[in-house]
């Protein structure tokens, strides 16, 4: 196979979509090819044992290594602005594998409160099995941060903006005070996208993705994907995806990188009409409570400005009455989906309390500001106008 020698770096990202990490094979083809095996032929014995050792570049296994998977991670590590990442089966694989790989039994997290209830899981749950101990801080209260760093504080996560009541907190703060205690800051970047927000440029040290959400963007597989240094990828994360084994598919790594293509189109056109939607809300007499990033009312909008180059595909917005009153505009709309996933050309809406976060105490959701009223909009392709006509309407019946 032959590299198409693009300086992709040099481009701007909607560029860097297109073309970043392409391989050709002696065919030319114009898209991505695809490589659905499992195992590589050597020329020789000796070769083999090179290519084992890694002495010769080339391909093993296609549970750590694939010319099309290698293909996607390329794309991602140029849109990134990272020097390298591995592909994973899905984006918690990816979040598990960041935090989970570079630790030891001793070792202590602190991570915020405000997460994505699986990664809460692994956080609050997994993590302590394994010896490693974890501490829940406000994310958005720098002094929490500092207070819960120990002297085994290895690793800090968080997301921004956080799932799903879209809090953004400041990257770059947080990263100083890990980075002063000895540890690594690892974001979760889904919501943002890396259209976005550049979390590595911003002092993060590690960036995970659900490539199921934005980067497919079309509901069609699962993906994921840890972005960082070479240094942190090869001596934590190559090894252990080897020999565990959450390995992407090449067919999906195709998908994704199908998707990456048309990302800035679609997260662009997304954001613009949830903007516009964020606005109509804004003024609905039975909204309690809009979050969206893009408006000045946001609580954190100087954050969201100092870190981020747009707003969100994403609004969070609280019906009065309730639980009942969001069910029956969950019930009423006839355009956007009730499901649990996000980031899609479908309009998806899900009522956090009984879903993503059902797992949290009350006490525990009440805390994060996840009401029983409170609803996940993820703004897909359709026009804004019938997307605004669809959710006033169906707030009429709330």
């Amino acid at each position: 196979m032959s590299e198409v020698k693009i300086p992709s770096r040099t481009y701007r990202p909607e560029t860097r979509l297109v073309h970043s990490g392409t391989l050709r094979s002696q065919y030319g083809e114009t898209s991505e090819s695809l490589f659905l095996t499992q195992g590589f032929v050597y020329d020789s014995a000796e070769q083999c044992e090179a290519r084992f050792k890694g002495e010769d570049p080339g391909f093993l296994y296609s549970r750590f290594s694939n010319p099309t998977v290698a293909m996607f991670e390329q794309r991602m590590i140029d849109l990134e602005g990272a020097e390298a990442a591995r592909a994973t089966a899905t984006g918690m694989a990816a979040v598990t594998t960041a935090m989970l790989a570079p630790l030891k039994a001793g070792d202590h997290v602190v991570a915020a409160k405000a997460l994505f209830g699986s990664c809460r899981y692994v956080v609050e749950t997994l993590l302590p099995r394994y010896g490693i101990e974890s501490t829940l801080v406000d994310g958005l209260d720098l002094d929490q941060w500092r207070k819960a760093m120990r002297p085994n504080t290895r690793t800090c996560f968080l997301e921004s903006p956080t799932n799903p009541t879209l809090d953004v907190l400041d990257i770059g703060a947080i990263a100083e005070i890990a980075h002063a205690g000895g540890a690594r800051l690892v974001v979760d970047n889904v919501f943002a996208t890396p259209i976005w927000q550049s979390p590595l440029t911003l002092g993060a040290d590690v960036v995970v993705y659900s490539a199921t959400k934005h980067i497919d963007g079309q509901g069609r597989c699962l993906g994921g994907v840890i972005l960082s240094s070479n240094d942190f990828i090869q001596e934590h994360i190559h090894t252990f995806l080897r020999q565990t084994g959450p390995a992407i598919s090449p067919f999906n790594a195709w998908v994704l990188l199908k998707g990456l293509e048309t990302l800035g189109v679609r997260v662009k056109a997304q954001t613009t009409s949830a903007a516009a939607i964020a606005d109509t809300l804004a003024k609905h007499p039975k909204i309690s409570r809009l979050i969206y990033p893009g408006r000045a009312d946001h609580p954190q909008a100087a954050t969201v400005k100092k870190q981020m180059r747009a707003g969100s595909t994403m609004i969070g917005f609280e019906v009065k009455g309730g639980k009942a009153a969001a069910f029956r505009t969950l019930n009423a709309l006839k355009l956007a989906c009730i499901s649990n996933n996000l980031g899609d050309s479908k309009t998806i809406v899900t009522h956090p309390a009984t879903t993503t976060h059902q797992r949290l105490a009350p006490e525990d959701r009440a805390e994060l500001g996840i009401s029983e009223g409170f609803i996940r909009y993820s703004t897909g392709l359709e026009h804004p106008d019938d997307l605004i006509e669809d959710l006033t309407a169906a707030l009429d019946k709330a």
